[in-house]
Order: structure tokens, then C-alpha cells, then sequence
């Protein structure tokens, strides 16, 4: 039986930007407790977004359904105000309640010019990056928290890469990046301060190093062999499934003493050492511990400790 299994029977959640990697983790996830999970983002079975990626909101809704959730797929764009207000009044008709809001709109992986000064950076792309990163989770967080403060206990996740401790310390290798991804970690801290008074918490979150769809499309390897990416990069074997990342946030919803969280930035394998909750194969890895211990000095991969 899972840690959580149940707890989220009667609650609702939101997890915007959940066709694929993280937000589709999050998703099943959350499903996996009994939430009924409204799933966003813009490639249905009959229209891609920009991405032009096979992922589609309606196979995450089915998985999260299959989970044990219900899993509610709907269209949207989260840089058009008018669809997020529409999607919200949805949910309200619908459910008359909203209680978990995940933040993890991205979709820029394939505008990034890494380690591209400013000055040498397709400003074009740059500038979307921000507007997709970041405007995208102010414009859904100014819709959905009104209705999310109804009721004390409400929590907010940013979904984010890196912490606030290793952002700060860490150059993203791209300025466009690397504003997008720290800024989360200051939105989560400003919206925990407007959501305390009404008892409600707000986090930002990272996973470790992910395989995600397109993470192990980059490395020619599936989730069944993933391990064969060591070959190309050794520390890949600390890496961790977009599940992980997902049952830290359905271990946060879980918790009735959630509130102690508030304004902080956390990680999948920290928050795992908290609850005790593992990954699908059972392990636990500890990315930013990995990083801070092994990778960051410089040292040999040597993964097997930290999972």
C-alpha cells in the first residue's frame, strides 16, 4: 500500500502544464491518492503545440484515472488570461472547490542556447522562454488563487529547477534560463506570504535530474534501459523518474501540517527523506546532495551511494 493512498479522496488539484515530464508525474500521482486532477497544456490528440511532441493532456488524464484519480483533461494556453479565467470558472462550476495548484508550465527546452551570452542569444527565444517560465505561472496563479483561499489548507507548488540555495550559487548557463528558474523560487516565496494569512502554504519545488520524455529521447534510451546513458554521461545514474517528483508533492498535499513548508524551496529527494516515500524501482535518490557532495567537486560518479 502507498504512504499517501486515500488521503486526497474529496480534494481537487490542478496541475497546469501537465502533458509530459514532471507535470505528468505530479499528475498520476496525485491521482494515486484519490484527487481529482484537472491536467492542462496545449497538445490534445488533435492539435500540437509548438513543442511538436506526441505527449497529449488527454493521456495524462487517462493515466491519472488509471492511478486511481479522476483525470480531467482541458486545452489551454496559460499565456491567454481569457482561457485560465474560463478554465477556473470550469473548475468552480464543476467542483466548487480547488485545493492543490501546481505551477509547472514550461515548454522551452527547445529554446535554450546553452552557453550563449546574452548578446549572442536569439532574443526571440529568450524572451518567450520568460514569458512561458514565468508570466505563465503569474497569470494562472491570479486566476486559480481565489478560489483556492476558500478554504484553509490550500497548497501551491512551483514546480522549478534547482533550489533557492543552488540557484543562487549556480550560473544556469544561459541568462534567460537561469532568470526563469530562480524566479520561481522567489514566486513561491511572495505567494506564501500573501497565502498565510487565509492558511494556506505555498512551495517551490525541483526534481533531480529527471528523465523525462525528452531527457531520454536525448540520451537514445527508454525507461527500461535507461541505465545504458551511463555510458555517455556517469552520473546519470543518479537520475529519477518524473513519478519521484510527483509523489513529493502528493506527500505535501497528504500533510496536515503542510503549513510548516511555507515559503520554503525543496527538493524530490530531500522531501523523500522527510516522508519516506521511493521512487517506482525503489530507491531514493538524493540529487542535490549528489550534486553538492560529488558533482560540484568534482569528484567520480559514484550514484549507488546516494539512491
Amino acid at each position: 500500500m502507498k504512504p499517501f493512498a486515500g488521503k486526497l479522496e474529496g480534494k481537487v488539484a490542478l496541475v497546469a502544464g501537465g502533458t509530459r515530464g514532471a507535470g505528468r508525474g505530479i499528475a498520476i500521482e496525485l491521482g494515486a491518492v484519490g484527487a481529482t486532477v484537472y491536467v492542462t497544456g496545449r497538445t490534445t490528440r488533435k492539435q500540437r503545440s509548438e513543442y511538436n511532441r506526441p505527449e497529449t493532456i488527454e493521456e495524462t488524464a487517462e493515466l491519472v484515472t488509471e492511478a486511481g484519480g479522476q483525470g480531467i483533461a482541458v486545452q489551454v494556453d496559460h499565456l491567454v488570461p481569457e482561457q485560465v479565467k474560463a478554465l477556473v470558472q470550469r473548475i468552480e462550476r464543476e467542483q466548487g472547490r480547488l485545493d492543490i495548484l501546481v505551477n509547472d508550465i514550461w515548454g522551452a527546452e527547445y529554446m535554450t542556447e546553452w552557453n550563449v551570452p546574452i548578446w549572442q542569444h536569439s532574443l526571440e527565444k529568450g524572451l518567450r522562454m520568460l514569458d512561458l517560465g514565468v508570466r505563465t505561472h503569474l497569470i494562472t496563479s491570479h486566476f486559480a488563487l481565489p478560489l483556492l483561499i476558500r478554504r484553509p489548507g490550500g497548497l501551491v507548488v512551483e514546480v522549478t529547477d534547482g533550489t533557492e540555495e543552488f540557484n543562487r550559487s549556480e550560473y544556469r548557463l544561459n541568462v534567460f534560463y537561469d532568470l526563469a528558474k530562480i524566479s520561481l523560487n522567489r514566486v513561491a516565496w511572495a505567494l506564501a506570504q500573501e497565502l498565510k494569512p487565509h492558511g494556506c502554504t505555498a512551495v517551490s519545488l525541483t526534481p533531480g535530474w529527471m528523465r523525462s520524455e525528452i531527457m531520454l529521447e536525448h540520451f537514445g534510451v527508454t525507461e527500461d534501459d535507461w541505465r545504458k546513458a551511463a555510458e555517455k554521461e556517469p552520473h546519470f545514474l543518479i537520475s529519477e523518474t518524473p513519478r519521484y517528483v510527483g509523489r513529493a508533492v502528493a506527500a505535501l498535499a497528504s500533510d496536515p501540517d503542510v503549513s510548516r513548508w511555507n515559503g520554503r524551496s525543496l527538493s524530490s529527494g530531500e522531501l523523500a527523506e522527510v516522508y519516506g516515500f521511493t521512487d517506482i524501482d525503489g530507491s531514493r535518490p538524493n540529487f542535490m546532495k549528489y550534486y553538492r557532495e560529488v558533482i560540484g567537486p568534482g569528484k567520480p560518479a559514484d550514484a549507488e551511494a546516494y539512491r
